[in-house]
């Protein structure tokens, strides 16, 4: 069986220097993928969000690794598209 690939140790560290920690809040995450904070809300909403989120103690957040797993994903995407 295959393990998935793990996420980039630079993003990994890079993500949590800049943000200090390893989740990000929901603004944190917007500002990450250059996007909107309701553009974010609006595709978790609908299921279609490509970060995995999860709520604690009432507050959404994205773990570092996910975010840079996918940040991994859309590199090797854009490499295969060239």
């Amino acid at each position: 069986m295959n393990a998935a690939p793990q996420p980039s140790l630079f993003a990994q560290l890079v993500l949590a220097e800049k943000y200090g920690g390893m989740r990000l809040t929901m603004d944190q995450l917007a500002e990450a993928l250059g996007m909107a904070r309701g553009s974010v809300y609006n595709q978790i909403s609908a299921g279609t969000f490509p970060v995995p989120t999860y709520v604690e103690a009432g507050k959404r957040w994205a773990d570092v690794r996910d975010v840079a797993a996918h940040f991994d994903r859309q590199r090797a995407a854009a490499k295969v598209a060239a």
